[in-house]
Parts: structure tokens; sequence; C-alpha cells
């Protein structure tokens, strides 16, 4: 008698919003999912940039496709999960997303225009709200996946030069928070990841010369251990879920 075949359960995708250059954390994260067997939706304002990042998870052996997005466009952002959540050949639905958008300046308080404070405040707040709804409202049926966001210090504290950015990313925090609460108990584990430090990469080098010189070895985060932690956050299990850690160089000042 013919025994019957048992058909494999696709392998889930993922999705990172936030992905620009290829030494950035974006980039990191996506090659740490598709390590682990994940197909990557990797998302990010510019196709060339993110285009380049799924290619190299390509040739290494990896899974990705490149999505142009812009997170404060809600159209754009149903979009990509439209995407994410169907199932096909590159996999079944998501069930991990993660929101890595970041906008940062220093900006003396008095010459802030408000159309500039605005800016921060849809870049990480309001993309932040639109991934978060969406990947929400696809979760909760299926009673399972991890949302997370990227954080910073400006999360807990506001510095000088910075109200932009404090405000902006406080109300990220919050965000995360209050989704915990209310979807936690459905099965969604949502995070908020403190990313306190330098991260080593171009554009810290290029915004700070000699900034890595000066921290000296293991001062500046490593991005492949930032998304190890991330990767980490979504294999806990249920009943020890993390809401919030930060992550910073052991020389760091906090």
């Amino acid at each position: 008698m013919a025994q019957a075949i048992e058909e494999k359960e696709s392998p889930a995708k993922a999705v990172v919003v936030g992905v620009g250059a290829e030494d950035g954390l974006g980039a990191a994260l996506s090659r740490c999912y598709a390590a682990n067997g994940r197909h990557v939706l990797v998302a990010g304002r510019t196709l060339e940039k993110v285009e380049k990042v799924a290619a190299a998870i390509r040739h290494s052996g990896g899974r990705a496709a490149a999505y142009a997005v812009d997170t404060t466009q809600e159209k754009d952002v149903i979009r990509l999960f439209e995407a994410a959540m169907t199932e096909d050949k590159d996999g079944g639905p998501a069930d991990l997303v993660t929101y890595n958008v970041g906008l940062n300046q220093k900006i003396d308080f008095r010459k802030m225009e408000a159309s500039t404070f605005e800016d921060f405040w849809r870049t990480n707040t309001l993309g932040g709200f639109l991934v978060g709804r969406e990947a929400a409202r696809r979760f909760v049926p299926l009673g399972r996946g991890s949302i997370f966001f990227t954080g910073a210090s400006g999360s807990l504290r506001g510095m000088p030069g910075f109200a932009h950015f404090g405000a902006s990313k406080a109300g990220l925090r919050i965000i995360s928070q209050s989704m915990a609460r209310e979807f936690g108990p459905q099965g969604i584990h949502v995070a908020h990841v403190i990313v306190d430090g330098a991260i080593e990469g171009d554009r810290v080098r290029s915004l700070f010369p000699g900034i890595f010189e000066q921290l000296g070895e293991n001062g500046a985060l490593n991005t492949k251990a930032i998304a190890e932690t991330y990767w980490q956050l979504h294999l806990q299990h249920p009943s020890a879920w993390t809401q919030e850690l930060d992550v910073r160089p052991f020389k760091e000042k906090f």
C-alpha cells in the first residue's frame, strides 16, 4: 500500500524595515534572519541599496527579496505586508517583523522648523505605528509572531539638541509597550531594543572621523552581534518573553 506523502510546512518569511548600507544594522538583521532559514523581505527607501543587500544574501545561499518602502506612506506599508503574508514559492506567511528605521541629527531647539520636528515624528514614530499595526492585524488571527522595534538611548531621556529625536523615539517606545500589553496575551511577542552607542559602519565613520580609533577594540557596537540578540529574542519561550532590553559596548558610559 502506498504511503501518504506528508506535506511539509513552508518556512516562514521575515521582514526587516529600515535597511540601508551593506554594513548597517538593517543589513545585518537581514543576513542573520536569512542564515536562520527565513526568506527575508529587505525593505528600505532606496531600492538600489536594499537590492545590494538582498543580492548578497542570495549569493551566499540565502533567500531574500528587495522592496522600496517609505514607511510614512500607509499604502507602501500595506503593500509590503501583503507580500510578506502571502504563501508563495518564497515561503509561508511572515512570523518575524523588525522596524529598524531611524532618523537622527543634532539641531538647536531655537532654530528648529516645525516641519523638521514633524519629519522626525513621521519617520521614527508614525512609520513604527504603521508597521506595528499591519503586523498585528495579520499576526493576531494566527496567534503567533514577533514584532521588534529598534530604539535608542534617546527613547529614555532627552539630550541637548535632540528634543525632536528623543520625542519621536520615546513615542516609538510607548507604542511597543502598548502593543506588548495588548497583543502579548494573544501570542504576539513585541519587544523594544535600545541600541546605546556608536554602531560600526561607514555611516558613523563618515559622520565622526576617527571615532572607532578613539573608542578602541569593542568600543563600538558590532552589527552582527546586535542582530544575533534580535534573533534570540525571537526564539524566547513565551513564559519568559523580554519586552525591552538594551545593548551597548562594555566601555559605554550610561
